[in-house]
């Protein structure tokens, strides 16, 4: 089936924009995964779980750079500009696949990468300077969460002892309830659910994210491929007619 030019066009402009779309997605999970990590990076065992994240940072910029080239593509006819945007949809494939198949792997670890936590949690201190201590109290706030897998684990720190029985930290204090200062006979006033549960959601979501991402993206590239595939038989073709209308042109003056 033979397609217009301006048919084409618009065709590759619409797969240029998906595939700005796909990439912000896949950047957005990359992105939040790296930044987790970074703050909650004590309670991992490994920065392997990171590497998903690294590679759908790289997906998406080349995606943004393929939609420009594909762009360029569709206003001018450059043999070059098309094999470049084809080009770069492979490397796209390629690497989406990574980060695909490493989010996958890396999701059913979770659960073991996080087998640092508990420790963490009992060597809190408090200390704004302690970096440990930091991330307890900032995980605890940004998640909504206290403790490992309740309050009732402080119940057992050093910490708790120091307090002499009487205190939680102040970040495990439910944002409901503006009175909370962390007092351990108004447990009703903390965050009900403990921090691991809450991590390994945000950790397995983002993965999943990065992991399913790879379908939409098949589709537009599929789009992609056709669209460009059609794009240069027909500039074939209008090159194969303008030389034959030139020799026959040198045959009748001949």
């Amino acid at each position: 089936m033979r397609f217009s030019r301006t048919t084409l066009e618009t065709s590759l402009r619409i797969t240029c924009q998906l595939l700005w779309v796909v990439g912000l997605v896949v950047a957005l999970g990359g992105l939040y995964l790296l930044l987790n990590f970074s703050e909650s990076r004590p309670f991992f065992s490994h920065y392997y779980i990171v590497l998903p994240g690294v590679v759908a940072l790289s997906t998406a910029a080349l995606l943004l750079v393929s939609g420009v080239i594909g762009c360029m593509a569709a206003t001018r006819t450059s043999v070059f500009l098309q094999g470049v945007f084809v080009y770069l949809l492979v490397v796209v494939m390629c690497l989406e696949s990574t980060a695909s198949a490493l989010a996958y792997y890396h999701s059913d670890k979770v659960d073991s990468e996080l087998s640092a936590l508990r420790d963490v949690f009992y060597n809190y201190s408090g200390s704004s300077q302690d970096p440990l201590s930091r991330a307890v109290d900032s995980t605890q706030k940004e998640l909504q969460c206290c403790g490992v897998q309740d309050y009732r684990d402080w119940l057992n720190t050093p910490w708790f002892n120091r307090s002499k029985g009487v205190k939680f930290p102040q970040s495990c204090c439910n944002s409901s309830f503006s009175s909370c200062n962390g007092n351990s006979k108004a447990p009703w006033e903390l965050y009900a659910q403990g921090c691991r549960v809450k991590l390994e959601e945000a950790v397995a979501f983002v993965l999943s994210l990065i992991t399913w991402s790879l379908l939409p993206l098949v589709v537009v590239e599929v789009v992609g491929f056709t669209t460009m595939a059609q794009m240069m038989m027909n500039n074939q073709l209008l090159l194969d007619y303008t030389i034959l209308e030139k020799q026959s042109s040198c045959i009748t003056t001949g």
